[in-house]
């Protein structure tokens, strides 16, 4: 419901007002325009709803990864039915999450551009700082010097700080009587200067195509701005990544059936096989160490034709567990072969435990697998299918150990403690009173909600919330 919710932009009105008041296509229009095939993965969708400042479905923006002529784009798009396409905090750190895999993957990137600039009543949370709005541009400087192609379709409105994301890219294309690039438009200079001038003289395309030269190209219609853009990749001198083969074994139980095995209840551990199993080529799992720190699964398989190893909690994670869990992440490191993490981590106690000699080793256990996990120099795709609980969430590669990619469950849990193990008020001062009952119940409701994956997802803590009979194929 919320996806659905999530496709509609800024709701009917807003949509009928872009596309037939304005005769521009919708968001979604554009990028089917684009790209090859269906294969396009979105990413973290469900960003910038319900925030305290007001809810910005898609955060203004939709960020995703998909082919144009055979080679893997990054695509940050603005959404000009959300509040006119302004800049968010949200769509800020949503854009800066898509140029870091942009980034990370060495991938081409594609932005379309049609915002108003950034939302001035919160510019101290999206202008400042050293991750707000100006990274964008930095990023853009950065990806060109490591040869990195970028370029930009201005499919609208492009004022302010927006006018900097086309003009930094390596070639723009502009379309006529919809696009204008200036940063501060007619009612400004009005102002300013006493003059009227049209949004067309003072940035429009012809403008921009024929005396500025800040557009590449000139396009009639957004249909032959994105044909452009497709001729444009194909001079690159990207290689398209090789056909990967089409025939790989499907699972021998049916991913459909992981519906089913999301566990909703966190009091005990699902046994992890029982996911692999629906998650392999084949359900085919050569275990590591099978007999020894049975509380963490791991081995090498298979998902969709390619080699990963596998790291997934079966339950505590205990001091040879997590010896284990070091060994492995090694291994895979030496081997350059990918790692997935399939998080579902026991949730530590709320009461304090005893420091106890078998308590410390598992703290010097989990914090070497920490290290190895940390400096493994391969790609680590994390996905939480339970439970993202306390210092465990950092040893399975939680997002502050920054994976290549975090998915979620919708089930998915992520909090320090899980307010469901609180037993009871601890007990207060010598006179034996307890706290407040009511104070804890406004906790335990507090935590209940940020715990939540679609509180997560809202504010990009992960790359999106995915449905587990899907797992195999994002």
């Amino acid at each position: 419901e919320l996806l659905e919710r999530v496709t509609k932009g800024g709701g009917e009105k807003a949509i009928w007002r872009h596309t037939q008041r304005n005769k521009k296509l919708f968001v979604r229009e554009r990028l089917k325009l684009l790209l090859d095939d269906e294969s396009f993965l979105e990413l973290s969708p469900l960003a910038g709803l319900n925030l305290p400042y007001g809810d910005v479905p898609a955060a203004g923006c939709l960020t995703g990864i998909g082919r144009v002529g055979g080679v893997w784009c990054v695509f940050m798009a603005n959404d000009a039915t959300v509040k006119g396409g302004t800049i968010y905090p949200i769509g800020v750190k949503k854009q800066l999450r898509a140029q870091e895999i942009a980034l990370q993957n060495r991938l081409f990137s594609v932005y379309l551009v049609d915002s108003g600039g950034a939302f001035l009543p919160l510019q101290a949370e999206l202008f400042p700082d050293k991750l707000h709005g100006g990274r964008a541009f930095y990023n853009e400087a950065i990806m060109s010097a490591m040869g990195i192609p970028q370029v930009a379709v201005v499919c609208g409105s492009c004022v302010a700080g927006g006018a900097y994301v086309p003009t930094m890219a390596e070639e723009v294309v502009m379309i006529d009587n919809i696009s204008t690039l200036f940063l501060a438009g007619p009612p400004l200079v009005k102002a300013a200067t006493g003059e009227d001038v049209s949004p067309e003289d003072l940035g429009g395309a012809k403008l921009h195509s024929h005396v500025s030269g800040c557009s590449d190209h000139f396009a009639p219609s957004e249909e032959e701005a994105y044909a452009c853009i497709r001729n444009v990749i194909s001079t690159l001198s990207y290689d398209p990544v090789p056909e990967e083969p089409a025939e790989h074994d499907r699972p021998l139980y049916s991913p459909e059936e992981l519906l089913g095995l999301a566990p909703q209840d966190y009091r005990w551990t699902l046994p992890i096989k029982l996911i692999l199993s629906r998650l392999m080529d084949g359900s085919r799992f050569q275990e590591f160490k099978a007999n020894y720190g049975t509380t963490l699964v791991t081995g090498f398989g298979h998902v969709e034709g390619h080699l990963v190893g596998v790291v997934a909690n079966n339950g505590e994670l205990s001091h040879d567990a997590s010896l284990k869990g070091s060994h492995f992440v090694q291994l895979c490191s030496q081997r350059s072969i990918p790692i997935l993490f399939l998080q579902n981590t026991a949730p530590p106690p709320a009461e304090p435990t005893s420091i106890s000699q078998a308590h410390s080793m598992r703290l010097k256990a989990q914090a070497s697998m920490m290290a190895a996990v940390a400096c493994a120099a391969v790609p680590k795709i994390t996905i939480v299918i339970g439970g993202c609980y306390g210092s465990e969430s950092y040893v399975m590669c939680g997002r502050s150990f920054s994976p290549n990619f975090l998915f979620l469950w919708p089930n998915a849990r992520v909090a320090l403690v899980d307010s469901r193990h609180f037993s009871g008020v601890p007990q207060g001062g010598d006179d034996g009173s307890t706290g407040d009952e009511s104070e804890l119940k406004q906790l335990k409701e507090k935590l209940e909600e940020e715990s939540s994956a679609f509180y997560s997802s809202a504010r990009l803590w992960d790359d999106g919330i995915i449905l587990p009979q899907n797992t195999r194929k994002v």
